[in-house]
């Protein structure tokens, strides 16, 4: 089940050269309540691309959003992407999604 969303973040940048994943602020890991090191799916609006990594915490406040490693291949910086996290359970959850601006701040939370 969809546990969490991070709608419409930019990609601040990519960088090859690191060793995989995706730097989030924490605070948006927060809100989101994904976690550091979290299995997530990414799709690219820009350019449909699907791929899933791992969570790495950035700077709190700092707005990062860096794809690393071969995603980075993926997304170019000022793309937008959504983030997923998931859950798995025998339950319904009621899933939440953190809506944000160009400068990868909240602008609205939904529960669905």
């Amino acid at each position: 089940m969809l546990r969490s969303k991070i709608h419409r973040a930019t990609v601040t940048e990519t960088r090859l050269d690191y060793e995989g994943s995706i730097t989030i602020d924490e605070d948006l890991l927060e809100r989101a309540g994904i976690w550091v090191g979290e299995k997530v799916t990414i799709a690219n609006v820009n350019n449909g691309a699907r791929f899933e990594t791992y969570t790495v915490a950035g700077g709190k406040g700092t707005g990062i959003m860096a794809v690393n490693g071969a995603a980075a291949r993926l997304c170019d910086k000022g793309d937008k992407i959504i983030i997923m996290g998931y859950e798995l359970t025998s339950e319904p959850i009621r899933s939440k999604a953190v809506l944000v601006d160009g400068d990868n701040k909240v602008v609205k939370e939904v529960i669905y």
